[in-house]
């Protein structure tokens, strides 16, 4: 009796807020209705998705370096330089905003086949050369595309996959997204040196056309807004008593924050702090670097998942994760002041990218079990905007700590931000099993369906 009614909460935890009176999408069973094992390749819709992640992250990642370095080559400033990767971002976090209205009006499938035919065919764009105009304006609509793409592409995890395994495929959606960055970084740079800048953006826009065929082949899913998922419940308790959205989804927001705004400067000047500390050694390191971030960082990531479908609920590890980071920049700061081998840098990226996989995996489940289902597309908005605005605040404001402290200090300063991220979620940790002002969460639905029993 008490390990059924174990198992029973389990998957009562896996359920968003909203979901003990929402019925399940036909495409994404509740986890009660799941299979106890299943392959997550069978469930109609998850491979072509996992291309189209692939495809899309290939093509950003392949010309992130590549554009840049043709401008400075072809005699443009650095600010223009800069400036064409900050417009993208920009592009990528205001379209972010309203993706969720996007996605409720048109559906999942046309959304996303034209967001991949933004992010691929502008590309072509740039092969009218580095004037201000085209670099501007090419890479201002490859970030509309994007930021649509990847909010889209993530909230369509909790549409297609039973919630028992959303954890997993997640984690699997990370491993895509992480490999797809480690291979295609440095094949961009390969690409534009061995045969040129042109031939590079044409096999960018390629790969986005890959995403805009998968995208037809996943499922046709059209979230459903706030009146249709108060349908039928009249004037009942549940449907006058709402929970604001950002006190659930606050916390994890600015947790993910904090961690990726120490990703800008880890991102920013981890290589060349390699490459001072030893010159030797560090050139041939220097390149490989992000690579070790990145690569801790996506399989944590999936490990988190699975993890958390194990527990039956998000947030367990997203303290240690953060810790984890936090040692692993205290470390470098610690290893530069110190004067110890670059292999301690090694070391203290794989921390820091072991942690910042957990992070980003706990944060993202969390939105996902704090909100209703019919808001998934606003979970993965606002982690994605969380993500991308914490990597570009902490690249800038970290720039001018490095010009003041050096490197050192900048790395300080980017372990005492995820510092004050543990107190945030440690703090949240600790009034959710306290909490007594909001309906309609896990507690308060525990309560309701004993007393229906």
């Amino acid at each position: 009796m008490a390990k059924n009614r174990k198992n029973a909460d389990n998957e009562i935890r896996l359920h968003t807020v909203d979901d003990a009176n929402t019925p399940a999408p036909k495409l994404g069973p509740d986890a009660s209705q799941a299979p106890e094992k299943m392959s997550l390749w069978k469930v109609p819709g998850f491979s072509p998705t996992m291309v189209a992640v692939a495809a899309a992250f290939g093509a950003w990642s392949i010309l992130l370096p590549v554009v840049p370095t043709q401008v400075i080559e072809n005699g443009g400033s650095p600010a223009l330089a800069g400036a064409s990767t900050g417009i993208f971002m920009a592009a990528t976090v205001l379209t972010q905003i309203f993706t969720p209205w996007m996605l409720r009006k048109f559906g999942y499938r046309p959304l996303m086949a034209v967001s991949a035919f933004m992010l691929g065919v502008p590309a072509l764009g740039h092969l009218f050369g580095t004037e201000a105009w085209a670099v501007l304006l090419f890479s201002a609509l490859r970030g509309t595309g994007f930021g649509a793409l990847t909010v889209a592409e993530a909230a369509l995890m909790a549409e297609l996959v039973p919630l028992k395994y959303l954890g997993k495929a997640t984690g699997l959606l990370g491993v895509f997204v992480g490999a797809a960055q480690m291979v295609f970084l440095p094949v961009g740079l390969f690409m534009s040196s061995s045969w040129g800048y042109d031939i590079t953006y044409i096999a960018a826009a390629v790969i986005a056309v890959v995403a805009v065929g998968m995208v037809f082949r996943i499922p046709d899913i059209h979230p459903k807004n706030e009146s249709e998922n108060s349908a039928g419940e009249g004037t009942s308790e549940h449907a006058r008593r709402r929970v604001s959205m950002w006190k659930l989804v606050l916390v994890p927001a600015l947790g993910l924050s904090a961690i990726s705004m120490s990703y800008g400067v880890v991102s920013s000047f981890l290589p060349a702090t390699v490459t001072e500390l030893d010159p030797v050694t560090g050139a041939t390191l220097g390149g490989i670097m992000l690579s070790i971030v990145g690569g801790s960082a996506m399989i944590s990531r999936y490990l988190a998942g699975s993890a958390a479908d194990r527990f039956g609920e998000a947030g367990r590890l997203y303290i240690p994760g953060q810790l984890v980071s936090f040692f692993g920049m205290a470390l470098m700061s610690g290893a530069i002041v110190a004067g110890w081998s670059v292999w301690w840098l090694v070391v203290a990226a794989a921390l820091f990218g072991l942690g910042f996989g957990v992070v980003q995996q706990e944060a993202l489940l969390s939105m996902f079990q704090r909100l209703p289902r019919n808001r998934s597309s606003e979970a993965s908005a606002l982690w994605n905007i969380a993500y991308d605005g914490g990597t570009g605040l902490g690249s800038m404001v970290f720039a001018g700590v490095v010009a003041g402290a050096g490197y050192a200090g900048g790395y300080a300063a980017g372990a005492a931000v995820i510092v004050i991220g543990v107190g945030l979620t440690s703090l949240d940790r600790f009034m959710g099993k306290h909490r007594i002002s909001e309906y309609d969460n896990i507690k308060t639905r525990l309560k309701r369906l004993r007393k229906d029993r």
